[in-house]
């Protein structure tokens, strides 16, 4: 019995070391970056497949591998996910990225992948080259074997195990683990700041976590707050009269754009869980059997199950914000604004920078630039917005800065205006005006000689002093004289005049030129930017890209607060400037297509594209509308 002891105690000591050789070899690869390979091993003439290379770090710069008896049919497309796990309290985030080329094989014989390569921190990661068997007639099991995902070098044997490991696995009940969604107000005002926070709830171990998509919830905006998380937020919590342990996945800031009742998607998540299961052994016919039937002395192990969760869906109730006054640039919140230029003295046709910044607590990135009237002489573009913006657990602060260059076209003293800025406090439900500071800006003669009032009442000053010291006529003559001298000022005078206002109409024409001329090269930014999203694979930020070219391009086409644009306010706009009703229809359909399409998931290529070129066409067609007086 003693002997029987000491073996079964070398066994576990056997066992320890192996277990804990393993973690450790885990760790250290967990800590290097490697590349591995997932591909089928066994293909078929002429057939499609994918090559995924997995990197476990912030992975850039991927380098084709070299192809033999493989076309190259499309790709690289790049995907990305974050992982946080979890272990007797320990917690660890780590990134992968994923880069998949999609391939046809050629003739039969084998074909040979070469060496794929990326940088992470700075350092190469390279794959190990690779064979695959083409054949004319793919053989089942080696189909099946690649259809299950076996990564590259993998035994022949794992399906199998695999198979043995989905009898005997375990259920786990739903109220043992689950996620669940909460948010801090369920009734809100338009734009107003709600925070949600989706956690895992257990009393089972876990070991990893991973999101591999966030939903898209229509009708808000949304801020990731846990996008900088380096560590879960990990406590126990009770629900519904039971103990769980609580780990906190994801924290985000919703800014609703629409109002009535709206839903807000559920969360999707993987987990790895541990559970303990009998090992089932084989009976002998003898008295061991009654060991083999007793719990007691049935061995265990421990068993990872993978365990897909959704949380819960949420619906909020938007109010709509009561009629503010035209001070109002969108913000909702607790917000404080405030000047200041780079210099207090320039000269005339030179350029100084004034900035505004409004700061506080709330939507700071949907706040738009403030309205207010520069004094006349002074001409200036678009602002160039600089954002300082910090992101807690209660939402967003800080501040948004809008810099204009501003030059001033004549000398004499100017100044930038206080003006009312207006936002809407959620907190009392009423909208709140705040002024900003003004700047005195004292502007001298420019380097360069040009045309000016100014300079019009310096050129009568001298004439008028020139004509009083001509006393060496008669009477007569110099009444004739300042008859002619008077004639003369006053045709100066004109056509001074004459140039000023025609310089004057320039400029607002050149203004307005030049605003309408940034808007369209911004929309077609944009719209380049979602071709190559359109190509890369991304929806989620080509539908984003798609959705602000149209939006941003008819806010300053008709002058309208983004804060303010819906489907009724663009019809109502398009009425008023008495735009052709075929081309209303067409812009209100291009944008209710792109917006049925952005919460649309798994459209296939051809109809992404159908919304690309339709967004093009409405974007060109906006910018040749020619604005009537009703």
């Amino acid at each position: 019995m003693n002997q029987k002891n000491n073996r079964m105690t070398m066994t576990r000591i056997k066992n320890i070391l192996v277990l804990l050789t393993a973690l450790m070899v885990n760790s250290l690869w967990a800590q290097t970056p490697v590349m591995e390979i997932r591909s089928r091993t066994t293909v078929g003439e002429g057939q499609t497949f994918q090559i995924t290379y997995e990197v476990n770090g912030k992975a850039s710069n991927f380098k084709m591998p070299s192809l033999k008896n493989l076309t190259h049919v499309g790709g690289p497309s790049t995907g990305y996910s974050s992982y946080q796990s979890f272990v007797n309290g320990k917690v660890s985030r780590s990134e992968s990225y994923t880069f998949t080329i999609l391939v046809q094989a050629g003739s039969e014989g084998t074909a040979n992948v070469g060496v794929a390569s990326c940088t992470v921190d700075g350092k190469n990661v390279s794959s190990k080259p690779f064979t695959i068997k083409v054949e004319k007639a793919a053989q089942n099991n080696n189909n099946q074997q690649s259809q299950n995902g076996w990564p590259w070098g993998g035994s022949s044997r794992q399906p199998q195990q695999q198979q043995q490991t989905q009898q005997s696995a375990p259920t786990i009940d739903k109220n043992t683990l689950f996620a669940r969604a909460s948010i801090n107000k369920n009734s809100m005002y338009q734009g107003e700041e709600a925070i949600i926070v989706y956690k895992i709830y257990t009393q089972i171990p876990l070991t990893q976590f991973q999101i591999d998509k966030l939903p898209r919830n229509k009708g808000f905006w949304s801020e990731d707050l846990s996008e900088n998380m380096t560590q879960v937020k990990q406590y126990t919590e009770t629900y519904n009269g039971r103990q769980y342990h609580v780990a906190e996945i994801r924290r985000g800031a919703l800014y609703a754009q629409e109002t009535g009742k709206l839903e807000i998607a559920p969360l999707k998540t993987d987990v790895i869980a541990i559970i303990q299961t009998q090992i089932q052994r084989q009976r002998t016919g003898t008295i061991l059997d009654f060991f083999i039937d007793d719990p007691f002395f049935a061995p265990t192990r421990n068993q990872a199950i993978t365990k897909s969760l959704t949380s819960n869906a949420i619906s909020v109730n938007v109010k709509p914000l009561p009629e503010g006054p035209e001070s109002f640039a969108g913000g909702v919140g607790n917000f404080k604004i405030s000047a200041k230029s780079d210099t207090k003295e320039i000269r005339a046709n030179e350029a100084f920078t004034y900035s505004v910044t409004i700061s506080g607590r709330g939507n700071l990135s949907l706040l738009e630039e403030p309205k207010f009237d520069l004094p006349k002489g002074m001409e200036a573009y678009e602002p160039r917005v600089i954002d300082n913006i910090n992101k807690g657990d209660n939402g967003l602060s800080g501040s948004r800065t809008f810099e204009w260059i501003v030059t001033p076209q004549t000398q004499g003293e100017y100044e930038m205006p206080a003006f009312d800025y207006t936002y809407f406090d959620p907190a009392s439900g009423e909208y709140v005006t705040v002024q900003c500071n003004p700047i005195h800006i004292k502007v001298g003669k420019p380097l360069h000689n040009s045309v000016s009032k100014s300079d019009v009442k310096e050129l009568n000053s001298d004439i008028h002093h020139i004509s009083k010291s001509a006393g060496l006529h008669s009477q007569n003559e110099t009444a004739g004289l300042a008859f002619w001298l008077t004639i003369g000022i006053a045709i100066l005078a004109s056509a001074a005049i004459i140039l000023l206002t025609r310089r004057q109409q320039e400029i607002d024409g050149d203004e307005a030129s030049m605003k309408l001329q940034r808007a369209t090269k911004l929309a077609k930014k944009r719209l380049k930017n979602a071709e190559r999203y359109l190509h890369e694979g991304d929806d989620e930020l080509f539908y984003e890209e798609i959705y602000k070219a149209l939006w941003g391009g008819i806010s300053d086409k008709f002058n309208i607060q983004q804060s303010l644009l819906s489907s009724d306010t663009i019809r109502q706009h398009l009425a008023d400037k008495n735009v052709d009703s075929a081309l209303q229809e067409s812009i209100l359909k291009t944008l209710s297509d792109v917006d049925f399409a952005r919460f649309a998931p798994g459209d296939s290529s051809s109809k992404k594209q159908h919304i690309y070129d339709e967004a093009m066409t409405t974007i060109m067609k906006i910018s040749e509308i020619k604005i009537k007086n009703a």
